[in-house]
């Protein structure tokens, strides 16, 4: 690096005035019009005032005795060199495309999706095949992923040679080192693309619609996640194809209620079903079954239905179907029917019944614990 200190004939702790007085000296002595045609003088005119120029400025003087030389033409620390070329050049700890070998491939791996797959209840519980449209990257057709028109190919790139970096010397306070920076021309692919597909415009890629077919298993839930590996969007150039991810949405449905591999419904039921026992009939995702409820069933009681629920995902089988039992108690009857009524009544002493509280471990305050305790 050039010492313009030695330049101007000044220690390197001179004073801006000092640095001043010897420029102005130097400048009369070797001016063309004083030196006239003497050897030498106008190249060294012009080596006083670039040292000048730099140690006559204080922030381009710091940069000099830092290593830098602000009068080159990259500027500041030799024309860009920075600390990370100083590891990069002497430890090799370049990281990115400043650390590539070669040339970068074009063809890169395309984008992830995520879809959201909306399923009804008779499809998580039994599983279901089902078609998933998708608007995603393709292969372009016109070009098959080489990003050129037909007919033509990608061309080496002339400045790097095909290498996709070019080097470059730069000064630095440890001397002359060299730096790799990735090619401006192809930006480091090592090829640049002479005439693009029209069709793709030069990405080896369109956007398209493609319809997914999947099988989805029982037992799925609401925030499944169904990966189809390399359907997702074609990378450029025809890169490899990301994933897809389907996110399974349940709908709510009219009647069941879906906990865990389980369902529930609510059954009502008269008054005298409940107290003289009856068989019915209940539709469930399977059809028409049976209930039967025994003499004497009380309100909030559950018939379980086993294998009737959902099926397990991770295993063979399927959960119960819990039929809770709500008793109809009539608010409007004849005179016939509320004499029956009364006759029962009287028939089992409940003319007048006295009110007798029930034991703690079944009554509606257990029940309401239980409730908010999750048992």
């Amino acid at each position: 690096m050039t010492d313009y200190y030695e330049i101007l004939g000044v220690p390197r702790d001179a004073s801006p005035e000092q640095i001043k007085k010897a420029y102005r000296k130097l400048a009369r002595e070797h001016h063309p019009d004083v030196a006239g045609t003497e050897a030498g003088s106008d190249d060294r005119f012009k080596d006083v005032s670039r040292a000048y120029d730099v140690l006559g400025n204080p922030e381009k003087r710091r940069a000099y005795d830092l290593g830098g030389d602000p009068s080159s033409p990259g500027g500041g620390m030799g024309g860009g060199f920075g600390f990370q070329d100083i590891f990069e050049t002497f430890f090799g700890a370049a990281t990115g495309a400043a650390a590539q070998r070669g040339p970068i491939p074009r063809a890169r791996r395309g984008q992830d999706a995520l879809v959201r797959l909306d399923l009804d209840l008779a499809d998580v519980t039994f599983g279901v095949h089902k078609d998933v449209p998708v608007d995603t990257a393709v292969v372009c057709p016109t070009c098959s992923g080489s990003c050129c028109r037909p007919g033509t190919s990608p061309r080496t790139c002339e400045v790097c040679g095909g290498r996709g970096s070019v080097q470059r010397v730069a000064r630095s306070f440890l001397g002359q080192v060299m730096t790799t920076q990735p090619c401006a021309a192809c930006h480091g692919f090592g090829t640049v693309i002479p005439e693009p597909c029209t069709e793709c415009s030069g990405e080896g890629r369109v956007r398209s619609r493609r319809t997914l077919s999947v099988d989805v298993p029982a037992g799925v839930d609401t925030g499944t996640r169904i990966k189809l590996t390399g359907q997702g969007e074609v990378g450029p150039a025809g890169g490899p194809a990301g994933d897809v991810y389907l996110e399974v949405r349940e709908r709510k449905h009219d009647t069941f209620v879906r906990r865990g591999d389980d369902l529930h419904a609510t059954l009502e039921v008269p008054m005298t079903a409940a107290a003289l026992g009856t068989v019915l009939m209940l539709d469930t995702l399977d059809g028409p079954r049976e209930v039967d409820l025994r003499p004497g069933t009380q309100p909030s009681q559950v018939v379980s239905l086993k294998g009737l629920g959902v099926g397990h995902l991770h295993a063979a089988g399927r959960g119960d179907l819990h039929v809770h039992v709500e008793v109809h108690v009539p608010t409007a009857m004849d005179d016939e029917q509320a004499e029956l009524l009364r006759r029962l009544a009287s028939l089992r002493g409940e003319e007048r019944p006295e009110a007798r509280l029930s034991a703690s471990s079944s009554g509606v305050f257990s029940k309401l614990r239980d409730k908010l305790s999750g048992r």
